[in-house]
């Protein structure tokens, strides 16, 4: 998420699936009115280490869940990724089975996370059988988008 983004996700929104860092969910924090519940948020991991996507790398998650944790208007409710594309099964679950450990780890430290956010329309079957709690799937219901209109 972009910075300048951080107020309109605060005031009008429920979840934020994408923190990344801790400037971000600090300013999510700050920025949340009183009067709403906390913000659900998912730290995002970037677990195929690839350069073009967001995300923390697994080895920087506990620091960043021990500082969320601490803010008082968020909630962390656990983990994101997208994996880089894969067509083959087996290495699709090889991916998303690393995400399933490392929720279960955070969620011996934090019992209130639930949330596993893994899995897309070409995967989903493999994130579902690793233990994705929540999937995205706009393609499999809307169809590939169309690029060559602008």
């Amino acid at each position: 998420m972009q910075s300048n983004k951080s107020r309109l996700v605060a005031e009008h929104f429920d979840w934020c699936h994408t923190i990344d860092r801790l400037r971000i969910a600090t300013r999510l924090n700050d920025q949340r009115p009183a009067e709403l519940p906390p913000l659900n948020v998912l730290i995002q991991i970037n677990i195929s280490d690839e350069n073009s996507k967001s995300g923390i790398q697994l080895a920087e998650l506990d620091e960043l869940a021990a500082a969320v944790a601490e803010l008082p208007r968020l909630r962390l409710r656990g983990l994101m990724a997208i994996p880089a594309p894969e067509s083959e099964y087996v290495r699709q679950f090889e991916v998303a089975r690393q995400m399933a450990v490392a929720f279960a780890g955070l969620k011996t430290r934090y019992p209130h996370i639930d949330t596993l956010s893994l899995g897309m329309s070409d995967d989903m079957e493999a994130a579902i059988a690793a233990g994705s709690t929540m999937v995205r799937i706009g393609t499999a219901i809307f169809g590939a988008r169309d690029y060559s209109k602008k």
